[in-house]
């Protein structure tokens, strides 16, 4: 089922409702054995599948397991979105279950997505990241000490991404999780923060906004 949502989405859906697909990898040089974490602006329901076609598994041989919230787990979006690798948690009151399994997901050395605004930020506002990706990167490094934190721009040509506008991913320079370690939450999301507004603002440059 996996391979026919994948078919689906990048050959057909992505393929033909968009005209320019840009992804920017920066010299993006990743260690072979890393743990990855991608840390990605969350502006469209699309962000999901753009996110699929630069890091999955045509990419790099392994599927992007992305945290989201219930919301995006509903309708068509969410049955392609399961059988892409997603999975669910409430961010206000986010179970032991789900935050063991994203635990064992990064110990297993699958690629996690977690969008550290929490919820789509349609307008770009700026917004208090939530807590989560870093309480959950320092957990897991009690597991594995080769987790890495990749901050990510999305933008797309219009707001509201429309048949045959444009998009453009643009990938950060990765942090090594174990660098940060000393840092408070709020340091470490004040700076994951304007790394991943960099990147947007790289990607919004490429759509022509």
């Amino acid at each position: 089922m996996g391979f026919i949502a994948m078919f689906v989405t990048q050959d057909i859906l992505l393929r033909f409702f968009f005209s320019k697909k840009k992804i920017i990898k920066n010299s993006l040089s990743l260690p072979k054995n890393a743990t990855i974490i991608l840390a990605p602006t969350h502006r469209s329901r699309w962000d999901g599948l753009v996110l699929t076609m630069a890091f999955g598994r045509r990419v790099r041989n392994k599927d992007c397991r992305f945290m989201v919230t219930k919301s995006e787990m509903k309708g068509i979006q969410g049955w392609f979105l399961k059988r892409l690798g997603c999975f669910s948690i409430n961010q206000l009151s986010p179970s032991l279950s789900a935050l063991r399994y994203a635990i064992n997901l990064i110990e297993k050395g699958e690629q996690l997505v977690v969008f550290p605004e929490g919820k789509i930020n349609k307008f770009g506002k700026k917004l208090v990241l939530k807590q989560g990706l870093y309480r959950l990167a320092r957990l897991a490094t009690k597991k594995t000490k080769s987790i890495i934190i990749i901050p990510i721009g999305i933008a797309y040509s219009k707001i509201s991404p429309q048949f045959r506008s444009e998009f453009c991913l643009s990938i950060g320079e990765p942090l090594v999780m174990n660098d940060y370690l000393k840092f408070s939450i709020k340091e470490f999301n004040n700076f994951l923060n304007t790394k991943m507004i960099k990147q947007e603002e790289i990607a919004l440059k490429n759509v022509g906004r």
